[in-house]
């Protein structure tokens, strides 16, 4: 049996597809039945309503030890995807219980329950610092404490340190550092979301870079992982390094809708975030933009996917060809 968590996100609901459609027995873990919900528009996109069906779902929490007893019967292989994304500072607390107390549980259930191997689905955010010599970033760049990093990359990277003290205890485990995930648009978070406001016509860019992923390269990559003899071991999982005009102008055009036609400077990022930090202290509302995210849509990071490539010879996705794609879903 398998056992995912976050199978009501993204990149869970996809690996279960896959992972049906592959002929595995998979349990998920749900904390609401609405959010079950969003799991089963996505085979109903793909038009594979009668595999959702074959989900065992059991409802459970990852910081709630009681309720993943009954998860982990069972169960030999698991895929950690559960994470809470945020990148409100009000949030910090509830992110880092979340992403590392509760990856935390999972380690320790599966060593208890002797499961065999678990993949984590990490970030890009988790990896390392470039150094002024350095121009790529790669599942070997040191990652630098002194260096600023966002709320959601710290956990990311707490959360890497709590798989490989699972390791050392005899817990065999990988871990894969996605980029910027990309998927079908009936998502209301994520790229969903980025579609539907490009759709209606978002007149913003910056000249940003990042690395962008399609979601069924994903879940694939992670399943070819866990059949394989590969341990001890995180991959960067990116098809290419894009401008973030260049990706917008490619959604745009997919969805037959007007381009970006303006430039937010530095400057006016700057003084959005001061003003977004003002309106939230003062009106108590969730922050739409803070410091790090205005940081990050500046950012020129490049990564390396070779060592994946090399791994399991992969061929990924063309990332504008699966825009066009998933646009006419």
């Amino acid at each position: 049996m398998i056992l995912v968590t976050g199978g009501t996100g993204l990149v869970g609901a996809q690996l279960l597809l896959h992972l049906i459609e592959n002929g595995e027995n998979v349990r998920a873990i749900y904390r609401n039945l609405e959010s079950i919900q969003k799991t089963k528009n996505l085979f109903s996109l793909y038009q594979k309503e009668a595999l959702f069906e074959k989900i065992d779902w059991i409802q459970a929490n990852i910081i709630d030890i009681p309720s993943l007893e009954m998860a982990f019967e069972n169960v030999d292989y698991v895929y950690h995807c559960a994470a809470l994304i945020s990148f409100d500072p009000k949030d910090e607390d509830e992110i880092r219980k979340t992403n590392i107390e509760g990856t935390a549980n999972i380690v320790n259930f599966c060593i208890v329950k002797n499961v065999k191997k678990i993949c984590f689905v990490s970030s890009i955010a988790a990896l390392g610092d470039l150094k002024e010599n350095e121009s790529t970033i790669t599942e070997e760049t040191e990652w630098n404490p002194e260096k600023p990093h966002s709320d959601y990359a710290i956990s990311k990277y707490g959360a890497e340190m709590e798989i490989w003290r699972g390791q050392q205890e005899g817990l065999n485990s990988v871990i894969v550092n996605p980029g910027v995930i990309l998927g079908p648009r009936i998502w209301e978070q994520g790229s969903g979301m980025l579609f539907k406001k490009i759709e209606k016509g978002f007149p913003f860019y910056t000249n940003g870079m990042t690395g962008f992923v399609a979601v069924t390269d994903v879940a694939k990559i992670m399943f070819q992982l866990m059949k394989s003899d590969v341990t001890s071991e995180r991959f960067t999982l990116i098809t290419q390094n894009i401008v973030f005009r260049d990706l917008l102008n490619s959604i745009a055009d997919a969805l037959k809708a007007k381009r970006p036609t303006f430039y937010v400077s530095r400057l006016l990022t700057s003084f959005l975030w001061r003003i977004d930090w003002f309106t939230s202290a003062v009106f108590a509302t969730k922050r739409k933009l803070d410091r790090a995210t205005a940081t990050a849509l500046y950012s020129k990071n490049r990564y390396s996917n070779e060592k994946i490539t090399s791994t399991l010879k992969t061929e990924f996705l063309d990332i504008n060809q699966y825009i066009k794609e998933v646009s006419s879903l």
